[in-house]
């Protein structure tokens, strides 16, 4: 393991839950858009992510005749996707964007899970910085352990 890879890690995570926090700002803000440009009322988006794995040359002499080894390396973003599921309908006759009925169809975010994704997303940012914080912190102690 590399001196610097509890750094990258943290950093991806930082990346990923800032990534969430801009998808979960753009859901709120577009919570009563009822068309976009394909015409269509706006749909939640959520972020796709996986772990970040890549193989690396195990240092160690073994036995083994493969010393490559599948280390994790953080998080990786895959995709944004949208959801599919059905449109709420509004009886608002008034609304330039109601149908014949005078119903209308709303976005499909509610706003009561975003705003628990917005919470468990900013909790998530903030133990990312407490593990980066910790890992500097280590770094610069065996930096002055190695002064003496």
């Amino acid at each position: 393991m590399s001196l610097f890879d509890s750094f990258n890690i943290n950093t991806s995570g930082l990346a990923l839950e800032r990534l969430k926090l801009d998808t979960i700002s753009t859901n709120i803000a577009n919570v009563n858009t009822t068309r976009g440009e394909n015409g269509e009322p706006y749909r939640k988006k959520t972020v796709l992510f996986s772990e970040s794995l890549k193989n690396s040359e195990n240092n160690l002499r073994s036995n083994s005749i493969n010393n490559n080894e599948t280390k994790s390396y953080g998080v990786r973003v895959t995709g944004i996707e949208e959801s599919q599921s059905e449109f709420d309908q509004v009886y608002n006759p008034g609304h330039p964007d109601s149908d014949e009925n005078g119903y209308i169809s709303m976005p499909n975010v509610n706003m009561s899970d975003e705003m628990i994704d917005l919470m468990k997303t900013v909790r998530t940012y903030e133990a990312n910085t407490a593990a980066f914080e910790s890992s500097k912190n280590i770094m610069k102690r065996a930096l002055e352990i190695s002064k003496d």
